[in-house]
């Protein structure tokens, strides 16, 4: 098919070695979300309601916000189950970003790792027999969590084609102690950090058939790009259809991205993911769950849904600068926009109308992409291999500093700035790579000056 032109977290992608340089400045470039865009800089940028909401949603909004940053393990909330990654939506998503600052966490703010175990049946495996298909660090009196995840770098040294030095991180990660016994053999497992929250309901918005338009899994145009859809289960439905949301698009919808965060982070079922996350072995965790009904009731759900729908992006910064001009034309030339698809319109969306027809600007495409051997996780989800992770948007980058207090990227956060995310890119996107180790220092420092005005 033709190609289209959308917890680095970015994906940089080979292209064209000449691409069309970026157009002169024009009014509304800044409006990340169209007419849903927010002017704020702050460290509330992240958490604004959409710039045209009306009045009347703003109730709702308050109560899923409510919800959002409820804590679930304490009276008189104390729903989650014995075995948990948080006790609440915010305390991953710190002002509805990304991790908390480093300053309330220490040297490494927290990583959720999935597993899963292969199995004839379900190529992308099964969750894991006695761990479950998330890893879970906290544990409540009686019920002992299932172990700690330890961290280590090992420095990778390289150099520009200018001669400058550079040093990468290569994460290593050990669980110790693991509290109920050893994985079974042949555990997949995949570190992630918590993503940003705002601006789903505009990607939400986005028809399929764009994202679609976007798709060359066989690469039919010979430019070294394959994106490709997750297909993913419907809860409700029972269908196979497009995934769009989680590092690996493994959800197809808002609503049933957020109950699979609050049955696995907090462990809160619900009538879309009834069962407890307690697995036959844990038999204390099971005991004390046995009882429960869903702890989230449909309406709760709804809410914070509704919550993280009216979550608005906020506008670019410096846009119209000349070295920002410059990096964006670079980001061009470099092949990233390949993947990196900087525009789309959102179709109809009956009830939040505030999102229909908007002009948007997520950088993203929403599709898998071979990302190397570097960056892969060797864990397949849903038809995504092991390699494979979806394009992330960009819109807000520039901003991460300032509402989380830290700059951590890529799905396992081991990029502490936008340079050090490019250069872990390898597949599909080591041509872009190369291209941006060849630029000149004052040319690398135009496209990361472009890429923090998102």
């Amino acid at each position: 098919m033709m190609k289209a032109w959308w917890c680095l977290t970015v994906v940089l992608a080979a292209g064209p070695q000449e691409a069309p340089s970026a157009p002169p400045p024009s009014p509304g470039e800044e409006l990340s979300g169209g007419a849903t865009t927010v002017f704020d800089t702050t460290l509330n940028a992240f958490g604004r309601a959409l710039g045209n909401m009306e009045p009347a949603r703003w109730k709702t909004l308050y109560e899923g916000k409510q919800l959002f940053v409820r804590d679930w393990s304490a009276p008189p909330h104390a729903l989650a189950a014995p075995l948990t990654n948080a006790q609440a939506c915010n305390s991953c998503h710190f002002k509805d970003g990304r991790d908390r600052p480093y300053d309330a966490l220490g040297p490494e703010a927290p990583l959720l790792i999935r597993l899963s175990v292969p199995t004839k049946d379900a190529p992308g495996g099964v969750p894991e027999p006695v761990y479950g298909g998330q890893f879970n660090d906290r544990g409540t009196p009686g019920v002992p969590a299932e172990g700690t995840v330890q961290v280590k770098y090992v420095p990778v040294k390289g150099r520009y084609a200018d001669a400058t030095a550079y040093t990468l991180r290569r994460p290593q990660y050990q669980f110790s102690p693991l509290g109920y016994g050893p994985f079974a053999p042949r555990t997949w497992w995949s570190p992630r950090i918590p993503a940003t929250v705002f601006g789903l309901g505009l990607l939400e918005a986005i028809p399929e058939a764009e994202l679609l338009a976007r798709a060359d899994p066989d690469d039919t145009d010979g430019d070294g790009i394959s994106g490709r859809p997750n297909r993913v289960p419907h809860v409700r439905t029972g269908q196979t259809v497009l995934g769009r949301f989680g590092w690996k698009a493994s959800q197809p919808s808002l609503e049933q991205q957020i109950a699979k965060a609050y049955a696995e982070d907090l462990g809160l079922t619900s009538a879309l993911y009834p069962e407890p996350t307690c697995t036959p072995k844990q038999e204390a965790c099971r005991a004390m769950t046995r009882a429960q009904e869903p702890a989230l009731s449909a309406e709760m759900l709804e809410k914070t849904t509704m919550y993280i729908r009216l979550l608005a992006v906020p506008a670019r910064r410096d846009w119209s600068s000349p070295t920002v001009r410059r990096g964006q034309e670079l980001f061009q030339r470099t092949g990233c926009a390949a993947c990196h698809h900087p525009e789309y319109r959102t179709g109809e969306v009956a009830d939040v109308p505030e999102l229909s027809g908007q002009t948007i600007r997520p950088y993203t495409d929403l599709l898998l992409h071979d990302m190397g051997k570097e960056l892969a996780d060797g864990r397949p989800d849903a038809e995504a291999t092991g390699s494979e992770w979806r394009t992330p948007p960009l819109w807000g980058l520039g901003l991460l500093e300032t509402v989380n207090h830290q700059l951590r990227l890529l799905h396992d956060g081991r990029a502490r700035g936008f340079e050090e995310a490019i250069l872990w890119h390898g597949g599909e996107a080591e041509s872009s790579r190369e291209r941006f180790k060849r630029l000149e220092r004052a040319d690398r420092e135009a496209l990361v000056a472009f890429l923090r005005s998102l």
